[in-house]
């Protein structure tokens, strides 16, 4: 049973839209999914609270007491949302369970710079070799200066990029509806699912 976790240290940078997205293409595939939420907000399991019943079922991990447990027997597939701010004995108890790690990280010096530490960290918490991790550019926008320090940073680190989202209303709109991009057709979303191809290759490896 794969445990992905979605983690950056920074709020705002997109975990959400990731993770949702992530457990929409699994359950899509036919897969058990379960979608925890690590996060105090809630964010992720305010989004299943409005998911459409019609749709392929995606359940909830539960937690008790700000302790992680394992999800029932019959999950095939854990997508883990994270906090802001993850560290000390929370990343550990993460880090224990993951067997993959995307990073999401958006064009801004703040976060880039929040990110060079994290991502350190976390290699110092993984549970072993086998643990892999990888980086997500969010809300990049082609062309401008922030997207280009956003490459020179992440070829810097010894994390594989997994690709760069382009920064668009789509992922609001539906997420705002329980929606992913694998539970609709319109033509409208196949540039996203294109730039979301590399992504799903490396979590189906």
């Amino acid at each position: 049973m794969p445990v992905i976790v979605v983690a950056n240290p920074k709020g705002g940078v997109g975990k959400s839209t990731l993770s949702t997205n992530l457990a929409g293409y699994l359950a899509s595939r036919g897969h058990s999914v379960m979608l925890g939420d690590v996060d105090r907000q809630q964010s992720a399991l305010t989004w299943l609270s409005i998911r459409p019943k019609n749709l392929p079922a995606i359940g909830t991990w539960e937690t008790h007491h700000d302790e992680i447990v394992r999800p029932p027997k019959g999950t095939t597939h854990v997508v883990l949302d994270t906090p802001a701010g993850l560290h000390g004995k929370r990343l550990d108890e993460v880090m224990k369970l993951a067997d993959k790690v995307i990073i999401p990280l958006q064009p801004s010096i703040f976060d880039i710079h929040a990110t060079h530490a994290f991502v350190r960290d976390l290699l110092a918490h993984r549970r072993s070799d086998k643990v892999k991790f990888a980086i997500v550019g969010m809300r990049v926008r082609e062309g401008t200066i922030s997207s280009d320090h956003l490459r020179a940073f992440v070829e810097g680190l010894k994390v594989p990029v997994l690709g760069f989202l382009r920064d668009t209303q789509n992922y609001v709109h539906l997420a705002a509806h329980g929606l992913t991009l694998w539970d609709v057709g319109s033509s409208r979303f196949e540039r996203d699912l294109a730039q979301w191809q590399p992504i799903i290759e490396w979590v189906d490896a």
